[in-house]
């Protein structure tokens, strides 16, 4: 039987001219654009830092990959949109990836699958095979230290967002409970952000209430954040799962202001009841959304579980809207004269909202991948993750500021700016990236690299 090597590919003619596809191209990588986010790391110094962070057991005499290059394959990875550990048998071979990584044996392959995930695993236990473990303190220091650094100076006050979401688990995950108001198993991890900065990134189990262990984080990036700033204004905002007692009382004791959602009960609907009544007389005459704002001294009645320890300011916004009421009510420390009940709420409150846009952009860069079976394991993926963020936010700020895409989001960024076809030849002396000539945005590209030069 003779064997036949097939070479080409016909298709239908295109006119006059045939259409034959060939597999002779040579070379060719879909992300001819990372080297922008390779340059933005240049800036950041991230993933160095982030590879000491790291302990590695293994005998140096027989490490063929180090932390840095696993640590940067995989970070790279999740921000090109490759969130799973077996993309990297095919990107290991991939000379843009190697050139990311910091290889400089270009036709070396970088670490597989499965040397990437025992990294993942350790645990810092004594083990055969994963002897690479992580220090969370280290990471968690290292979050609040990038954001430091992007100001040229202290400023005079800054908000930090304080907010939760769920990642939903498909296995029999540790710590894995239900979650009623989610409607699955999942976790449950803390965010802290300031604008586009992610401060924190916590993985917790899903059997606690929204604010559980916030006050421990709250209280080491703020104590990071004075030790730089001595004497910045800190604000701190997040939704009525905040509202505790003691995040408040040690808010108040510690110079840092808060604006928290207020849960509405019955209680607080009577004391806004001329207010909900005009409401509803302006919707009535005029069938538009009507509302009308409030403020009083407030605190909730101590049972043996909790209860506010001190009277404090209360915001509420009595609102008519489609023929039903719309009550909203939020605490704070802020004095009147600061901020006026309606400015408060629609000014300082309301923006809040801005930071479920960044939590969106987390799974956009694959967060939700928490299928390794520990916890600790499932924390070093969303660390991977965040970082991710941390490195396609600092292009964005860098890199793309006063252009289209400076508001842009992460997967926009990733599809607009970095997923450029590129054939790729490697020569003794240089390695050159020849860029589809038909790529659309080009202007852009060179005033990102301009502006990641300066």
């Amino acid at each position: 039987m003779t064997e036949c090597n097939q070479s080409g590919f016909g298709f239908e003619a295109c006119g006059r001219r045939e259409v034959v596809a060939r597999f002779d191209g040579g070379t060719i990588s879909s992300d001819g654009g990372a080297f922008l986010l390779r340059q933005t790391d240049q800036r950041l110094n991230l993933l160095a830092r982030l590879a000491k962070c790291f302990l590695d057991g293994r005998n140096p005499d027989l490490v063929e990959h180090s932390v840095l290059e696993m640590v940067s394959q995989r970070v790279y990875g999740l921000a090109m949109g490759y969130e799973d550990l077996n993309d990297h048998e095919q990107l290991r071979s991939d000379p843009v990836f190697g050139i990311l990584a910091g290889r400089e044996d270009l036709d070396a392959p970088l670490a597989g699958k499965s040397t990437l995930n025992r990294m993942e695993l350790g645990t810092g236990a004594n083990d055969r095979y994963k002897k690479i473990t992580f220090w969370k303190e280290a990471v968690d220091e290292l979050l609040v230290k990038v954001f430091l650094e992007s100001h040229p100076s202290a400023p005079a006050e800054i908000v930090l967002d304080v907010d939760t979401t769920d990642l939903p688990l498909h296995g029999k995950q540790e710590g894995r409970f239900f979650h009623g108001y989610y409607d699955s198993y999942c976790y449950l991890p803390l965010y802290v952000f300031c604008g586009e900065h992610v401060l924190c990134a916590r993985l917790r189990e899903a059997n606690h209430d929204a604010s559980f262990g916030c006050l421990a984080e709250i209280q080491r990036i703020v104590a990071q954040i004075r030790a730089a700033w001595p004497e910045v204004k800190i604000v701190l905002r997040g939704d009525s799962g905040f509202c505790r007692n003691e995040l408040m009382s040690w808010c108040e004791n510690h110079r840092v202001d808060f604006v928290f959602g207020l849960a509405r009960n019955q209680r607080l609907r009577k004391i806004i009841g001329a207010e909900m009544y005009e409401a509803s007389q302006e919707w009535n005459r005029t069938g538009q959304p009507a509302r009308v704002f409030a403020e009083f001294d407030y605190q909730t009645r101590k049972t043996k579980k909790s209860g506010w320890d001190c009277e404090r300011r209360v915001v509420a916004k009595a609102e008519h809207i489609d023929g039903k009421e719309n009550p909203r009510f939020v605490v704070t420390s802020l004095n009147r004269e600061a901020w006026a009940a309606q400015a408060l709420y629609e000014k300082l409150y309301c923006v809040r909202g801005d930071m479920e846009n960044r939590i969106k952009e987390q799974f956009s860069l694959f967060a939700d991948r928490v299928s390794t079976e520990t916890m600790r394991a499932n924390q070093m993926r969303l660390y991977l993750s965040t970082m991710a963020y941390v490195l396609v936010s600092g292009l964005r700020r860098l890199g793309l500021q006063a252009t289209e895409l400076a508001q842009a989001q992460v997967s926009t960024i990733r599809t607009k700016l970095l997923k450029i076809g590129a054939q790729i030849r490697v020569t003794v002396r240089k390695v050159w990236v020849s860029m589809a000539s038909s790529y659309p945005w080009q202007g852009l590209y060179q005033q990102v690299w301009m502006n990641l030069r300066c």
